[in-house]
């Protein structure tokens, strides 16, 4: 959204986005037809719990926190029971215990992105899902907000989107704050990219941004504002559409 970036095609929109999923990556990402096998032969023995195999009942046993029941999960989410089984198979994968740190997260995603510093954005990201700010995402930490990014209506992604944003979480953006999330995006990026990113790119991205959102010009961009903008920009429409069908 900051910036409005030109507008990838579905399939490479697709591809990165699975890649990006902190510890939704298993130890060898799979092509989509490789998940789609997974998808449909996973099947559970436990009917209450997300663990398809004994090997499985026993890991959740030794893991620091057990997740909520398939159902509940499935109540809670708009994924169905076997996308949640494929979801917790790889969360399981880079996240043993049952839950991920805000150091933890920030390894795990730096690796997608060795030729720049992700570790800011990162932590931005880790805050949007630790929605209850106890200092970790859980897996219905991740599921939810994956639930909301992927399934979510377009209010709902735009909440969301919003709420990345707000970073000090009072109900509206400044400019600081954009400028902080653009120089992290920056930074991840990297700086020896081609063409070569210009030093005042961040702050002009924040100016775009506010020109367009900031509706009575008094500084600060409100939800409203943000969803109203949002909601008449055909590229921002468009950009929300492509994740419909991710997973």
């Amino acid at each position: 959204l900051p910036g409005n970036p030109p507008v990838q095609t579905k399939k490479a929109l697709k591809q990165r986005f699975l890649k990006l999923l902190p510890c939704c990556r298993p130890k060898s990402i799979p092509s989509l037809s490789e998940s789609k096998t997974v998808l449909v032969s996973a099947t559970l023995s436990s009917p209450g719990f997300l663990a398809d195999s004994v090997e499985d009942e026993f890991e959740l046993s030794t893991v620091c926190h057990r997740p909520e029941g398939l159902e509940q999960l499935q109540e809670q989410t708009k994924f169905t029971r076997k996308e949640l089984q494929v979801l917790y198979r790889g969360f399981k994968n880079e996240c043993p215990s049952g839950i991920v740190n805000e150091e933890n997260f920030k390894q795990i995603y730096s690796q997608f992105f060795p030729q720049g510093d992700s570790s800011t954005y990162a932590t931005f990201l880790f805050n949007a899902f630790d929605t209850d700010h106890d200092g970790s995402v859980s897996f219905e930490d991740f599921v939810s907000g994956l639930s909301t990014i992927l399934r979510g209506t377009i209010d709902d992604r735009l909440n969301w989107a919003f709420n990345l944003y707000d970073l000090n979480k009072d109900g509206c953006i400044t400019k600081e704050e954009m400028l902080d999330i653009m120089k992290s995006i920056y930074d991840m990026m990297g700086k020896y990219t081609y063409p070569a990113m210009r030093e005042e790119a961040p702050r002009e991205h924040v100016e775009n941004f506010f020109q367009k959102m900031d509706r009575n010009k008094d500084g600060v961009v409100t939800i409203e504002e943000f969803l109203e903008s949002c909601q008449k920009d055909e590229n921002i429409m468009r950009s929300m559409q492509l994740f419909d069908s991710v997973i």
